[in-house]
Parts: structure tokens; C-alpha cells; sequence
């Protein structure tokens, strides 16, 4: 199989009783992942650091991504562990074993990294040495991160729910339901959370907007509608992360469009046509999308209009998109990093992270750019001549 067909067919998720057979028929006539070129680089990636951290993803389609808080760099892999390194040296500060198969995560604040498992729990841990808070039950599998806002942890899990935990002892303080399609793409959005408002991104193509106290929903709108006679061709999922930048919420789905929405109201602003189960992301002027077969698209913020498409990675299974610097940094299945020019999309830089690949999107702050691989390499890079 085709190494661009993984992030569909091996994360395709079947809720309820409902099987699929044939779905996998006949030849495989998918375009090959594209050879990559040679460049000549315009900057270098110069290596501040790189460690081993555990098995990483353990060849399981998950979402495990690397968190900067303060000081620490935070992974954790399929097989339990979680592991604090100094964000200046990648010195392992602490590991916990948790025993745990970890599923989503992790995620921190308020002096807790949070971890979400495949047997429905969430786990609450001390960001200062890695014991052990809280454990709590949700109600199915964890695929997206958990959040922390205002004393409330936020867990969205696979069988469409969202629910709100005390950040102190876990229980439950509130719970919001929604219907899941009887097929869906083997994955949840990481709701964004901020200044006491949850969106959250569900498989019926919708965005939601709900209280982080009370867990009341604000407003409901409809980024994709489904389309289609059979049950894939109406497949719409919200699978990439809301990303919030003032009053705006910026939101793609599969099959669907990329879209931007008003906090306040709900209301839509401009739409593009547009595939997108990876992911999205913004700086002050552009957003950057990364669409069904791993193209990279620049859009302006202020009207959606294409400003470049990057078509040398096409079938790669290309990471949602992280602005950094004057640049936009991407991984693929061949845990290539790359970073592209902001202006013009042309690639500038190239360096390999982890032979076993980047599904992670890059995490860059403070000039730094930090990328988990799924063989469990974490590294810190920064920009040189």
C-alpha cells in the first residue's frame, strides 16, 4: 500500500456495529508519494538537541504530539511513558511509567500534563516531577489532546462526546453528546480552548461552541454539509484542529472546506472548497493548509484567496503546517522535516528527524522549533545562515 494512503485507510473508524467490507478492492492505483528533489538551502536548520524518549507512536494511528510549557518539553509514547525534557538541553527531567496505553497527548497547564488512553481514561500528572494527580473514566477511547482552562480539563472522545473534568480530582462536571456518522476517519480534533469557551470539531462536519464552566453550548455551525450517496462520499469530519486567533476560529474538514468564524456568533465568514484531515495553521497574515494529498496551501487571512500551493511533497503524508519565523515547517512519513518559504511556498530546508516518520505537527516557540517523530525522536532546532 501506498505510504500516502495510511492516514485514510489505516484511520478509517467504524462507530456503532456497522463493518465494511471490500473497501480495499482491486489494484491500488494511488499516485506514488513524490520523490524529493534536490535543494540548495537558503538557511540550515542547526540542531540544538536530540533524544530518545520511547517507542513513539508504536506504528498505532494516534495523536501523540510534543507540549512546550515553560521550561519543559513534554512527549509521551504508545506504551505509557510520559517524559518531561529541559526545553535548552533536551535533559530528561522526569519519566513516569504509567502502564498506561497512551492514546492522545500530551497536554499542559496549570502546573498538569494531561494524557488520554485508548481504555477511556484521562490521567492527570504533576508537571514539576511527573507523579501521578488523577486518573478519571470518559466515556470511550481519547484520539485528541486534553485541555486545561480555568480549572477545567476538556477530553473529546471518539464516540462524539465532550466533557469537562475538575482539573483538581477529575470528576465529571459536565458532558456535552453528539450523534457520530456510522463512518468516520479514525481520529477527533483537539478542541481549542480559550478565555472560557471550548470549540470543539466533530464528524458530522460541525463546529461548537461551548462554555468551559458549565459546559452549555453558545452556538453550533456547519464547516462541511455532507454530500454523496454512500456513506464515504458523505464523510465530513472535523479531524483537524480549531486554531483561534482573536475572534476568529479557523477550521478545515475532509471532504469539506476550510473556514473562518466569528467567536462571538457563530457565523461564517469566508469558505474555501478545500480536503483536510492534517491540519491547519496561522500566523499575522496567512493561513497555511495542508489538503487531502498533501499539498500545501498559503490562503490570505483576509479573504481565503490562494497566495501559493506547494506541490513538491504531493502523497507524502505531509503534517498540519506551523509557521515559524519567515518560514513554515512541515514533517512526512519519511521524518523528513521541511520548511518553506512564507512568501512563496518553495522549500528551503530540509533536514531528517526520525527514519520512522513526523506525524506531529511542529511545535515552534521562541524561535525554536521543536518535532516528535514517531519512532519517539524528539529535537529541538533553530534557524542559522
Amino acid at each position: 500500500m501506498k505510504p500516502a494512503l495510511l492516514p485514510i485507510l489505516a484511520g478509517i473508524l467504524l462507530s456503532g456495529c456497522s463493518a465494511v467490507t471490500g473497501f480495499i478492492a482491486g489494484e491500488d492505483n494511488a499516485e506514488p508519494p513524490a520523490k524529493l528533489e534536490k535543494i540548495s538551502n537558503d538557511v540550515t536548520l542547526n540542531k540544538l538537541w536530540s533524544t530518545r524518549t520511547g517507542v513513539g507512536y508504536d506504528e498505532q494511528f494516534i495523536k501523540l504530539v510534543p507540549a512546550v510549557e515553560g521550561p519543559y518539553v513534554l512527549v509521551a509514547d504508545r506504551k505509557g511513558r510520559v517524559t518531561a525534557l529541559s526545553a535548552d538541553s533536551g535533559k530528561e527531567l522526569w519519566q513516569t511509567k504509567t502502564k498506561k496505553l497512551i492514546s492522545a497527548g500530551p497536554g499542559a497547564g496549570e502546573e498538569l500534563v494531561l494524557v488520554g488512553t485508548s481504555d477511556a481514561e484521562v490521567l492527570a500528572l504533576s508537571l514539576l516531577d511527573g507523579s501521578v494527580v488523577w486518573e478519571a473514566r470518559v466515556t470511550s477511547e481519547v484520539l485528541s489532546v486534553p485541555q486545561i482552562d480555568l480549572g477545567v480539563v476538556v477530553v473529546q472522545t471518539v464516540d462524539g462526546n465532550v466533557a469537562g473534568l475538575s482539573a483538581v480530582d477529575g470528576s465529571q462536571l459536565w458532558i456535552y453528546d453528539r450523534t457520530v456518522p456510522t463512518l468516520t476517519l479514525r481520529g477527533t480534533s483537539t478542541p481549542a480552548v480559550e478565555h472560557g469557551i471550548v470549540l470543539a470539531g466533530f464528524a458530522s462536519g460541525k463546529l461548537a461552541a461551548i462554555s468551559t464552566e458549565k459546559g452549555f453550548v453558545a452556538w453550533e455551525t456547519s464547516v462541511a454539509i455532507p454530500k454523496g450517496r454512500s456513506e464515504l462520499e458523505r464523510m465530513v469530519d472535523v479531524d483537524a484542529d480549531p486554531i483561534i486567533v482573536g475572534t476568529a476560529v479557523y477550521v478545515a474538514s475532509y471532504q469539506g472546506r476550510v473556514a473562518v468564524i466569528d467567536i462571538q456568533n457563530g457565523n461564517l465568514g469566508w469558505t474555501r472548497d478545500m480536503s483536510s484531515f492534517a491540519g491547519l495553521g496561522v500566523d499575522f497574515a496567512q493561513v497555511y493548509v495542508t489538503d487531502q494529498e498533501s499539498y500545501v496551501w498559503a490562503l490570505t487571512r483576509e479573504s481565503g484567496d490562494s497566495v501559493w500551493k506547494q506541490d513538491k511533497l504531493i502523497n507524502r503524508a505531509v503534517t498540519a503546517p506551523e509557521p515559524h519565523s519567515n518560514y513554515v515547517a512541515v514533517g512526512d512519513f519519511e521524518g523528513y522535516l521541511h520548511l518553506l518559504s512564507r512568501y512563496d511556498g518553495h522549500i528551503a530546508a530540509r533536514v531528517r528527524v526520525d527514519k520512522n516518520g513526523i506525524s506531529a505537527r511542529p511545535v515552534s516557540v521562541d524561535e525554536v522549533l521543536y518535532v516528535y517523530g514517531n519512532g519517539g525522536t524528539m529535537a529541538a532546532y533553530a534557524l542559522g545562515e
